[in-house]
């Protein structure tokens, strides 16, 4: 009997603690975040007085973001390799 998880789509490959897109949905996922968080550095950085203000700025935006990134990329990766 299969598990609903052997049909799962694999979008992303373990590579090393980090995940790599192998799928055009994966890409598209991390050409997204990474178009966003690019965007929200520029809008802050330009309004900042320093590099404090700008982490203050980019963090609420860049730490959910890159957080579901990371869950989505762990829950349709492939299995790890040891």
């Amino acid at each position: 009997m299969s598990s609903p998880d052997d049909h799962r789509p694999i979008w992303f490959e373990p590579f090393g603690l980090f995940f790599r897109p192998v799928s055009i949905a994966g890409w598209i996922l991390s050409v997204l975040a990474l178009a966003f968080c690019a965007h929200i550095f520029l809008f802050v950085d330009d309004k900042s007085h320093s590099v404090s203000d700008t982490i203050y700025g980019i963090f609420p935006y860049w730490f959910p973001t890159l957080l579901a990134w990371i869950w989505i990329a762990s829950k349709t990766s492939g299995p790890r390799r040891s």
